[in-house]
């Protein structure tokens, strides 16, 4: 089983990409954030999860190890293939998800590319108790040790408004802990209109 490569990227295309590693080429797929960042002939190194089926090998690439752990936790969920585990990592970073699966914010987690309302609840259902331990950093605020159902609704609202789960949390790092939900959705607004 191939874990890692390193070498240069000869070709790129639009899901993935050819890694030349000592004149062999492996066509490593990615997601779209990764694959704009790469250049023609630059030095790569990506974490690979190899798929291996009756007809097939497939090689999947992440440029950091979250991404990779994400991907692996996210294959796990029934209904989640590879493709669309790619298409969830492309839109939003592996913090951000596994805030939004504390969060229980069903919303978000439908905003991602092929994500419906049953596997956005059965993500948030086979993946809490995984993601827990790695979900936040231990200063940081998490909506699920909070007692105060104020924050989950100030924060549904503001990431309705548009805001990211990150962005929420850290303003409500400052934010008084009896606050009511107008309290904190006004606080935040007047922090992250500063940004």
């Amino acid at each position: 089983m191939i874990g890692y490569l390193h070498g240069k990227i000869k070709f790129i295309f639009d899901d993935d990409c050819i890694v030349d590693v000592g004149g062999v080429g492996y066509k490593v797929f990615i997601d779209r954030r990764t694959r704009s960042e790469l250049k023609i002939n630059s030095e790569i190194e990506f974490f690979i999860y190899t798929a291996v089926r009756e007809d097939s090998i497939t090689l999947y690439g992440f440029k950091n190890q979250s991404d990779y752990e994400l991907f692996l936790q996210l294959i796990t969920v029934s209904g989640i293939g590879a493709k669309t585990a790619l298409n969830i990592i492309s839109k939003i970073s592996s913090k951000d998800f596994s805030l939004a699966i504390h969060q229980k914010n069903v919303n978000l987690l439908t905003s991602l590319p092929g994500v419906g309302k049953k596997s956005a609840q059965r993500m948030i259902l086979e993946l809490k108790d995984k993601l827990s331990k790695n979900s936040t950093d231990n200063d940081e605020w998490s909506p699920v040790e909070s007692e105060n159902n104020s924050f989950d609704e100030a924060s549904e609202a503001l990431t309705a408004l548009g805001y990211t789960n990150s962005e929420i949390a850290e303003v409500f790092q400052k934010a008084d802990r009896s606050s009511t939900t107008e309290d904190l959705i006004k606080f935040a607004l007047k922090e992250l209109n500063r940004f």
